[in-house]
């Protein structure tokens, strides 16, 4: 009986753990992650998770941005998370989260003050940014406090704690601002020496007013060109039209030799922002159209910056439909001028072409709308040559206008191959 008895109850005890089991151990935190990244004009795009306050996580595209001091979300965004936004006439603002998540890893957010919202009609909620699908960015002061890896080759982001990544490649000594997190690498064109950032989240490379026109002015037979096509149109600023664009034929950056670099004169006004917030005397920045061929590590702890090559490619950035785009917050994408090639305007214009304020429909009947502006750009690339068909709408209209895709930037060698090229394909 009592040999019974204890069998009963060593049955019963087995069937309620078995029921309740123990809580799992937990796993620990990972110290570094690595995530697939989607490169979109340039700019270097990953899954990032957020909690909600109900405690469930949701993910949206994040956009690494180690160029920019300040983090930026959508509405959507401030309103999953709950955060509490505060509006004025001209933009909106609220506490960050506390954190965010990066392939499992949780990311402190604890460094920021505060978010910038745009403002925005409720139809574009979820727009950061017209023409980029991202809806929050990862800033530098974020990311200064850990390791990066940017490995344009491979399409991959690594984050990791300080002292737990292995970097590879040449190094540089690098100024990181303690405040912000912003890099800036010695460096030299010609005989000159500057101090140009390293800015991943820029889609081209931009060189101050001044500089600039000295270089134009001494190597006038280095490519240049005005109008902001291809990676050089950032944004559809009203002024993208007349900025002046140029191959500057080589520059050490560090400890790498880089050739035929395009860059975009920086305008005065927007320059004397960025050289105060860089804190020290800075002649402009490295974009990512430079660095594609490399896996980019930046050491913030210890003010290093690792350049390992992955491939050997000239990427044909500037072969493309001369147009310079605005993206609109309804998805949409107007015209704001059409840059020239070899004195004379690269896509039709006038009454049978494209006017300034019309709307890009669609390439090759394909549309536009609802793409990234990257997307858009993919779609106006292609061989010199080679013709789209633009469906273009202005009000009470829709046609079609042919043009070609030139071969902007290139030398006259270039240009004298890329013709003759062309009129075997005739």
């Amino acid at each position: 009986m009592r040999f019974t008895a204890v069998l009963l109850v060593l049955l019963l005890y087995s069937a309620a753990f078995t029921q309740n089991p123990p809580p799992a151990a937990s796993q620990p935190e990972p110290t570094s992650v690595t995530v697939p990244v989607t490169l979109d004009h340039n700019r270097v795009l990953i899954d990032v998770g957020l909690t909600l306050p109900d405690g469930s996580t949701s993910q949206v595209r994040g956009w690494v941005d180690n160029g920019n001091s300040d983090l930026c979300l959508s509405r959507r965004v401030a309103t999953l998370v709950g955060l509490s936004v505060a509006c004025d006439e001209t933009s909106c603002s609220a506490p960050p989260p506390q954190e965010i998540t990066i392939g499992g890893m949780k990311i402190s957010l604890k460094a920021i003050k505060g978010a910038s919202i745009p403002l925005k009609p409720p139809s574009a909620a979820a727009v950061m940014d017209p023409g980029m699908p991202s809806e929050i960015n990862i800033p530098a002061t974020v990311l200064s406090s850990y390791d990066v890896l940017v490995n344009f080759p491979d399409r991959l982001f690594t984050i990791a704690r300080p002292g737990s990544l292995r970097f590879n490649g040449v190094k540089a000594k690098a100024i990181v601002n303690s405040q912000n997190g912003l890099v800036q690498i010695p460096s030299q064109i010609g005989n000159k020496k500057y101090n140009l950032a390293l800015d991943l989240g820029s889609s081209i490379s931009f060189l101050s007013d001044d500089i600039f026109d000295k270089l134009a002015t001494t190597h006038t037979d280095w490519p240049h060109m005005t109008g902001a096509v291809g990676p050089a149109n950032m944004w559809g600023l009203e002024d993208e039209p007349k900025w002046r664009l140029m191959r500057v034929d080589r520059v050490e950056y560090g400890p790498l030799f880089l050739t035929d670099v395009p860059v975009a004169d920086f305008p005065p006004d927007r320059f004397a922002f960025f050289e105060k917030r860089a804190a020290v005397p800075t002649s402009g920045l490295l974009g990512a159209e430079a660095l594609l061929n490399y896996r980019v590590g930046i050491d913030y702890a210890h003010s290093t910056v690792y350049f390992d090559i992955g491939r050997l490619f000239n990427f044909p950035d500037f072969d493309v439909i001369g147009l310079i785009l605005r993206p609109e917050d309804d998805g949409g994408f107007t015209i704001l001028g059409v840059a020239d090639y070899g004195g004379k305007p690269s896509v039709p214009q006038g009454s049978d072409g494209v006017q300034p304020g019309d709307h890009l429909v669609a390439v090759d009947g394909i549309p536009v709308r609802d793409s990234s502006l990257g997307q858009v750009w993919s779609m106006l690339g292609g061989s010199p040559g080679q013709e789209r068909v633009l469906t273009v709408e202005r009000p009470s209209q829709k046609f079609t206008v042919v043009a070609k895709v030139q071969h902007f930037l290139g030398n006259v060698q270039e240009e004298n191959q890329t013709k003759k090229r062309s009129a075997k394909n005739k």
